[in-house]
């Protein structure tokens, strides 16, 4: 199995930092990277599902929540529970790309999906991935960042999230209370997408602010594509 080369770039910025990143810096990363190849993991009843990449971001392929054969995490398990091998959970490829997509860990249980497709079987998740090339940044609270692209080609934001999942991230002297909520999340899936040069405070007032009192970070990953027409 061949595992995927991609580049990623971290930054995290102060409230007084601008934040620019072009193209020809995307193009200087990925410039390391060679091999592609994609990667699929299946996890049994309701443990949790983790896809990771050690570089680049997460792509889902295709992914499914139940049973397509009885072999699969059967295990000693009796054999009534593995019999249904129509079992799957419509939409469930949906919430797992919009959970994974662009990040480069991620993990998720049984429990993120709103219905049970079938009680009495013994039921698996089943991702298939890529890891993808992709510049990674974090901008703190109150900072502005600029995602900018070479003439001809555009922004795609793969994954895009203004909360708090991480204790540490932005806490230089911040208060602990500030930052004990690590469930916040806002995923903004299409912001900057399509535009050339896309610029903004990762403020509350621009991007919402699901946990008041939180001080946050906008952590984003995305690539400069070719534009349609160049």
């Amino acid at each position: 199995m061949l595992r995927v080369s991609a580049a990623s770039i971290s930054l995290t910025g102060s409230p007084e930092t601008m934040l620019r990143l072009s193209s020809t810096l995307l193009l200087a990363a990925a410039c390391l990277l060679v091999s592609t190849g994609a990667q699929r993991v299946i996890t049994c009843g309701n443990h949790v599902h983790r896809l990771s990449c050690e570089t680049g971001v997460i792509r889902v392929q295709e992914s499914m929540y139940g049973r397509r054969d009885r072999d699969t995490c059967s295990g000693e398990k009796a054999e009534e529970v593995a019999i249904n091998t129509a079992c799957s959970l419509e939409g469930a490829e949906d919430t797992i790309r919009t959970s994974c997509d662009g990040k480069k860990v991620c993990e998720v249980t049984p429990a993120i999906f709103a219905r049970d497709p079938c009680n009495d079987t013994f039921k698996y998740i089943q991702t298939t991935y890529t890891c993808i090339p992709a510049i990674h940044l974090i901008t703190c609270e109150q900072s502005m960042v600029e995602l900018q692209c070479d003439q001809g080609h555009v922004i795609h934001v793969y994954h895009a999230d203004f909360g708090r999942r991480d204790p540490h991230i932005c806490s230089f002297r911040r208060e602990a209370s500030h930052m004990e909520n690590i469930k916040c999340s806002n995923p903004l899936a299409k912001l900057c997408n399509g535009k050339r040069t896309c610029s903004m405070r990762a403020s509350s007032g621009m991007l919402g602010d699901t946990c008041p009192r939180m001080y946050k970070y906008l952590e984003l990953t995305y690539n400069c594509l070719k534009s349609v027409g160049a």
